[in-house]
């Protein structure tokens, strides 16, 4: 009986210890707090760029995906320029289709536009639309990193360094709290008609709806608008967001969170404290946008590859050099290798022409057209029979040249000695050709001057009822107000886009003022507007 316990008793062990080792892997595979990532904080004035308070804020670290803030903000400077728009093709590389998640789920190949990558980007955090857009941008991940760490200079970003479009960790992409602010500063100072694709909750994304990563701090805290949340192991939980409150924009940074709460809640205390600290009076700087960064400049950066080997059999090295084209030389003419002179005559044409040309200074009048020089009415004379065309020369005196539209311009040929008389050829400058449109010349008869009076316009008619306005919020600068109608009109530009914007100036604080509508188009703005929580009421006569 004791044997056959011996046995049940260690069956009892082994599953007890099998349970033991289960329990301690579900423990351990649940729902963690990121391990301690460094911390770092930065608040910022938005109206200023006035640092209200730091820590950390200039030690370079993983910023995640506050990345594609920076990929967001060349996509916009790209739209500015006229290269891309809203409904460009983008076709997905398989460098942006096997990105890791957050994806939008994009395939190697597929076509999509360019609104539904930037949503993806802005709102999901999707790795694929952010490398997608950088490709598209840039031909590869190496060049459009290159294009973003310039740009960063630019933006006095000194401690940003990137790697890829969509900030997933690699050797030597790093940035700071301090920088991440100051692009979100830029973010919504330079592209005001963009902005507020961070603040929505969700997005169509064109494969499907998508939610922020953002919202509940959107829902949680009056006044925020924005900006970027970002999460890896190595960054930890990072977010930069902005939120205005009485005409005040505080815009603050967090590197480092221990997890979406608490990141959310250092937040909270950021923002509370620049509120707390910021004037109310302060006036607005606006920073200065730059402009887009060319291919040519990242070109003219890489320089010359000074480690390629020594060229075999020679005695230097061979480098690569980048050059663009800034003028366009007139080639060398061909040498004439004919011997009969009537050939030899047909040859010196070109250089004919080109000597009127340069002689009437057509070339920089008139541009290609003057170069067509008609020689056909030209009587070309016959050199004597035996002259060599090494022998010949031609002189011209271009103080000789007439002026006239027709005159004929003489071009002295002279043979070697055995030539007896020099050779005379002598060309008709055309008329010279008129620019597009083109108009005959009418003499008119001078009339008798008819007495006018003077013509009053105005920008916008009030005649037939367009006594109307809507007024948008009142605001303690002149330049919130232009921006808070610049904004609205885009927004809405479907009904406001005739109205005159109008500013206003009421007890030190300023009235933005949308006026020369009719009373139906100020009622529908209004209530279009106030769906999308702006507040706003119409003005009648």
């Amino acid at each position: 009986m004791g044997r056959a316990m011996t046995p049940l008793l260690g069956q009892y062990v082994r599953n007890f210890m099998m349970l033991a080792a289960f329990a301690l892997v579900a423990a351990c595979s649940g729902p963690q707090e990121s391990r301690a990532a460094p911390f770092a904080a930065h608040v910022m004035d938005a109206r200023t760029g006035k640092t209200l308070y730091s820590e950390n804020a200039d030690t370079r670290l993983h910023p995640a995906s506050l990345t594609k803030m920076m990929t967001l903000y060349i996509t916009f400077q790209e739209i500015e320029r006229g290269t891309l728009s809203l409904d460009t093709m983008v076709t997905v590389t398989k460098n942006a289709a096997s990105q890791p998640p957050s994806r939008l789920g994009l395939k190697a190949g597929q076509k999509i536009q360019l609104r539904y990558l930037i949503r993806a980007a802005a709102v999901k955090s999707a790795n694929d639309a952010a490398a997608a857009i950088g490709d598209h941008i840039s031909g590869s991940k190496e060049k459009f990193a290159a294009r973003m760490t310039k740009t960063a200079k630019t933006l006095g970003m000194d401690n940003t360094t990137f790697k890829n479009a969509n900030g997933l960790t690699a050797k030597g992409h790093l940035s700071t709290a301090h920088d991440m602010s100051i692009l979100g500063r830029h973010l919504f100072y330079d592209f005001p008609q963009y902005y507020n694709i961070f603040s929505r909750r969700s997005t169509d994304a064109g494969m499907a709806e998508v939610a922020n990563t953002n919202r509940r701090f959107l829902d949680m805290y009056k006044g925020a608008d924005g900006i970027k949340t970002g999460y890896t192991d190595a960054a930890g939980f990072n977010l930069t967001a902005s939120a205005e409150r009485g005409g005040v924009r505080i815009i603050a940074t967090v590197f480092g969170g221990k997890s979406t709460a608490n990141r959310n809640a250092k937040m909270v205390e950021l923002l509370d404290l620049g509120f707390a600290k910021a004037p109310s009076n302060a006036r607005e700087a606006p920073p200065d946008a730059p402009a887009a960064i060319a291919d040519a400049e990242l070109l003219a950066d890489a320089g010359t590859d000074d480690a390629l080997p020594e060229v075999e059999g020679g005695a230097g090295k061979t480098l690569r050099v980048m050059m663009a084209v800034t003028t366009s030389p007139r080639p060398p003419r061909r040498p004439a290798v004919a011997a009969a002179t009537e050939v030899a005559v047909a040859e010196m044409a070109d250089d004919i022409a080109g000597a009127l040309a340069e002689a009437t200074d057509a070339t920089a009048a008139e541009g290609l057209d003057a170069q067509a020089v008609a020689l056909a009415s030209a009587e070309p004379a016959l050199l004597p029979e035996g002259t060599e065309l090494a022998n010949l020369s031609a002189s011209l005196d271009p103080a000789a040249v007439p002026s006239g539209d027709e005159a004929p311009v003489a071009l002295t040929i002279s043979a070697a000695p055995a030539a007896a008389q020099p050779v005379q050829l002598v060309a008709v400058s055309p008329k010279p050709k008129r620019k597009a449109p083109i108009y005959d010349e009418v003499q008119m008869a001078a009339a008798e001057p008819v007495p006018t009076e003077a013509e009053v316009v105005t920008r916008i008619s009030t005649s037939g009822g367009r006594h109307w306005g809507v007024n948008v919020g009142r605001f303690n600068t002149r330049a919130e107000a232009e921006r808070a109608l610049l904004k609205t009109q885009l927004a809405e530009s479907a009904t406001l886009g005739g109205g005159l914007r109008k500013i206003i100036e009421k007890g030190g604080a300023y009235d933005a003022n949308f006026m020369g509508l009719g009373q139906d188009e100020a009622d529908l703005a209004c209530r279009r507007l106030q769906a999308r929580a702006v507040q706003c009421f119409t003005m009648g006569p």
